[in-house]
């Protein structure tokens, strides 16, 4: 096993930088996160390889901003794979590509059955890759041999994996399709968090009553503050189904709390008081939040379609057959040829009158891709008339 060397100083990341913008051609770039063990999802490693530059392993809670890099490298076509989950931690310390190639989702394109990074090496390159440390707690310091061994092969191997993927795509003709999805990655907006995220407490469905949810909403609000003031996962303070049980239970002194067995995890007897204030306050305040989250813009799920709007049932039924045999013709996923939620808002309002064009503007006014469009606008306004014409010809029922 190669000895990996982790960058930690600035005078050494400024040596780094000079050498890195010295090279050639694309950078191969990878980040590793603590997900599952930090509350924050910066990178705790940075990996960077470029052809005439060579491999660099970065520390980014040593370093700090990653300026002088990217004011190097930010003209040239950075690789990642599945640059979505790594372009957020990376912006994090000023690293912001502005041309990318992204292996997996070209991958998904191809029609790849598994698009893993490990995966795909193996299916062009005929290297396998030990993917063991993919969850690994990444903040831990010093970082373990064979992790460094991990996360360098990440970034070593990917322009291969580029150059062999690009061809493909020209071979395919979906070189200006991966074009469009790589750009439409970068322009990608973060979620906005959530109206009331607490109420994605797992087990929240088995708690009754507006005063329990009252109880639930303080608990996670109180463990969300304390998980980020010490940047640790919250549900490795106290596990949701911990403070579901807690709800359920309805303890009424601090000592009932602490004799619920269920109430379980690191910090759930050591910061007791903390719970237990958070639990009082649920009891007594008269902000009692309403039984159902609101639903903003959000559309009924499908299954329920039938009854609440049978004509839109039947146009997403039918355009999803459609949508399934283009899939099937291109060799793309369908979740990739279309977002299924834009095919569903489309379906549940469409456009008047019913056309490949007003079809294509609705798309588009919902993100779609202009290759999307052309690929599916028609095929989608010819299954909703179908639908109503259908709809229409059905007999009606006798009074």
């Amino acid at each position: 096993m190669t000895e990996r060397h982790v960058i930690e100083s600035r005078d050494e990341y400024l040596d780094a930088v000079r050498t890195i913008a010295a090279g050639s051609g694309p950078i191969a770039v990878d980040a590793e996160r603590a997900s599952g063990y930090r509350y924050s999802q910066r990178a705790y490693l940075i990996q960077l390889y470029r052809r005439g530059a060579g491999l660099f392993l970065f520390d980014p809670p040593a370093i700090g901003r990653f300026d002088e890099l990217n004011e190097a490298i930010a003209p040239a076509e950075w690789i990642l794979h599945a640059a979505s989950q790594d372009l957020a931690c990376l912006r994090e310390v000023g690293l912001d590509p502005v041309r990318i190639f992204d292996t997996e989702l070209a991958a998904r394109l191809l029609g790849f059955p598994r698009v893993g990074l490990g995966t795909v090496v193996e299916e062009l390159l005929g290297i396998h890759l030990a993917k063991e440390h993919s969850a690994a707690d990444w903040s831990t310091r010093p970082l373990p041999a064979t992790w460094l061994e991990y996360a360098a092969l990440d970034v070593e191997l990917l322009v291969d994996v580029r150059d062999k993927l690009a061809i493909m795509l020209d071979e395919g003709g979906k070189r200006t399709i991966a074009a469009q999805e790589f750009e439409a990655t970068l322009a990608r907006q973060p979620k906005l968090q959530r109206q009331d995220p607490w109420r994605r407490l797992s087990g929240l469905n088995t708690v009754r009553g507006a005063r329990n949810l009252a109880i639930a909403r303080e608990l996670w609000t109180e463990r969300d503050a304390f998980a980020r003031e010490s940047d640790i996962a919250p549900g490795r303070l106290v596990p949701d189904s911990s403070l579901v049980a807690a709800v359920r239970a309805e303890p009424r002194t601090r000592a009932a709390l602490a004799a619920l067995r269920e109430f379980k995890g690191r910090a759930s007897r050591s910061e007791l008081p903390r719970w237990w204030a958070a639990i009082e306050r649920g009891l007594s305040t008269e902000d009692l939040p309403p039984i159902r989250g609101a639903s903003g813009d959000s559309l009924p799920p499908p299954r329920s379609w039938a009854e609440r709007n049978p004509d839109a049932d039947a146009r997403l039924k039918t355009a999803r057959t459609s949508i399934a045999a283009i899939s099937e013709a291109l060799a793309i996923p369908v979740e990739n040829l279309l977002t299924p939620e834009i095919l569903r808002r489309v379906a549940w309002d469409p456009p008047e009158p019913v056309t490949a064009e007003t079809i294509g503007d609705a798309l588009g006014a919902l993100s779609a891709r202009p290759w999307q469009i052309e690929a599916t606008a028609q095929a989608i306004a010819s299954a909703f008339v179908e639908s109503n014409q259908f709809a229409s010809e059905a007999p009606k029922p006798e009074s």
